[in-house]
């Protein structure tokens, strides 16, 4: 994107605003049905009360009580003759509110506003106006279909970074109508593909939100769909590297024992995977041995799921994935190595809808060097890997990054080469002022895993953004129900850890509870090998 584009983006969003923001008589929810909004066709309007049950519809979860009391508005936005962007805006009652505005990203391919509306709950709890969209099509794309971007290209422009950015103003429009007052504060948050939204949000409209959080992003777009191709052939091409999924506590058991005592604790969690030097030939068959051990062909398709893609000269495309984590419900079976993986179904839907516009494309024809090269025409609608955020900087926006270290759908290696780029171009010290990233040691994709998981990022980036100290650690909690969170339920916190900002890590003081927050202090990572 070039600089002037970058400059006109808050301006003309400024614009709007100012337009939204002026003081008038506020509209009550059922007159909102025919607020005029500037190409956006409202087609619902309902007063929703507490614990009333709200859909979700997706992954088969059931309607939820509403977390809180709200005006839940459906509207159609039609920025291109091609465009049909659903979203979902909620806004609680005013003597709720808090003032302030959250947008949620989606995941996979969206195509849903399920996603959206599990994020939505716990923030209009919490007072927030809230949004969410389908990201323009209808088609479910949490497995990795992608249909709908068939000869499609402005879908497939409103799914890389239009959807959300015209969500964005609809619903700072929608508020100011409904309360008399536009928000005072705007955030974006999302994880997975609502990672990308997030940064892409960052980079394209840099006028759009106050503060933003990007959890496991699948920035890097392109390169992530070669490397979920890749990773696929790795394990599933020859029949004898298949790992079956009664192998992978095999794998990580081993990898535990050498490496989860790195950090002085022994809590089947590694800290930072990147110290582990875990050499999976230790789990290969010995002569006579058939049971719990890997052949030849299986530990070399193993290494190159660590080692990650490479292209025909071997220089990496993307990191591998970390020892330590295979056998975590939900990870290398769901995404990596299992019979129906989804790494290879969002590979292919990239390919051949995206890239080629071609269905018949399959993984088989796959030859990384040529189709990466072919992708790039397509990387500036879909990748959000610009390590230039300087637009976002000046204007006072704050960044939040995480990723669980047992991710097995987005490498967590990529989001601190990101990092790492946003800090040697933009320097260490001014990167630090605005950005802070926190890797969480066992957490899977987004949440869940063996390790400390729960944590609020949106209370964090709000009180930095409210002008609080910028976060050096996050508390974490272990709960007894991983899904608590996720869908609204009460649980016990078993286990805390401080989340540290990178680069630093949690050290344990040696003689506090290892259960306990407190025990631990962020230090300076030691990188050295197990």
């Amino acid at each position: 994107m070039t600089r002037a584009a970058y400059l006109a983006a808050p301006l003309a969003l400024t614009g709007a605003l100012a337009l939204a923001g002026h003081a008038h008589a506020a509209t009550s929810c059922d007159d909102l049905a025919k607020a005029q909004i500037a190409g956006a066709k409202i087609t619902a309007v309902k007063a929703m009360t507490f614990g009333a049950p709200q859909e979700i519809e997706v992954f088969g979860i059931p309607p939820l009580p509403a977390s809180a009391a709200y005006c839940r508005v459906n509207a159609t936005l039609s920025p291109t003759q091609a465009s049909s962007i659903k979203v979902e805006v909620w806004l609680p009652a005013e003597a709720a509110w808090n003032g302030k505005f959250m947008a949620t990203g989606n995941g996979g391919y969206g195509g849903t506003l399920g996603g959206p509306r599990l994020a939505m709950r716990p923030a209009v709890k919490a007072g927030y106006a809230v949004a969410g969209t389908d990201m323009g099509h209808t088609e479910d794309g949490a497995g990795g279909s992608a249909e709908w971007a068939l000869n499609q290209p402005e879908k497939i422009i409103d799914w890389g970074y239009r959807a959300n950015h015209e969500t964005a103003v609809f619903a700072k429009a929608l508020i100011a109508a409904h309360y008399g007052k536009g928000p005072r504060r705007a955030y974006f948050t999302g994880c997975s593909d609502g990672g990308r939204e997030a940064l892409m949000e960052v980079q394209r409209y840099p006028g759009d939100f106050d503060g933003v959080v990007a959890g496991a992003p699948a920035n890097a777009w392109t390169r992530l769909m070669g490397g979920f191709a890749w990773s696929w052939k790795a394990v599933h091409e020859v029949p004898e590297s298949r790992i079956p999924d009664a192998l992978l506590p095999v794998i990580q058991k081993a990898a535990l024992a050498q490496c989860d005592k790195l950090d002085g604790v022994a809590d089947g969690v590694i800290e930072d995977p990147r110290r582990c030097r875990f050499d999976p030939v230790v789990v290969q068959c010995k002569d006579g041995q058939t049971k719990e051990c890997l052949t030849p062909a299986q530990v070399a398709g193993l290494r190159k799921l660590y080692q990650g893609p490479r292209d025909a000269k071997g220089k990496s495309i993307l990191p591998g994935y970390p020892a330590g984590g295979e056998a975590t419900p939900g990870a290398w079976p769901l995404w990596i190595s299992g019979e129906k993986a989804q790494h290879p179904s969002f590979a292919r839907s990239f390919f051949a809808n995206f890239v080629y516009s071609n269905t018949g494309w399959q993984l088989a024809q796959l030859n990384l060097d040529k189709d990466l090269k072919a992708a790039r025409a397509i990387a500036p609608t879909v990748a959000s890997d610009n390590p230039d955020l300087s637009a976002f900087k000046a204007r006072g926006g704050k960044l939040i990054l995480f990723h669980g270290w047992s991710d097995a759908a987005i490498t967590p290696l990529a989001t601190i080469q990101y990092y790492d780029a946003v800090r040697a171009r933009m320097g260490v010290k001014s990167a630090d002022a605005f950005s802070r990233l926190f890797m969480v040691p066992g957490m899977s994709h987004c949440f869940g895993g063996p390790g400390p998981n729960s944590f609020d990022m949106l209370a964090t980036l709000d009180a930095w953004v409210e002008g609080g100290a910028a976060p050096d650690q996050v508390i974490a909690s272990k709960k007894d129900n991983d899904y608590a969170d996720l869908l609204g339920m009460p649980a016990k916190a078993v286990r805390t850890r401080p989340l540290c900002a990178y680069p630093k890590v949690a050290q344990w003081d040696g003689k506090g509870s290892t259960d306990v927050a407190a025990s631990f202090a962020c230090v300076a990572s030691g990188r050295k090998g197990a």
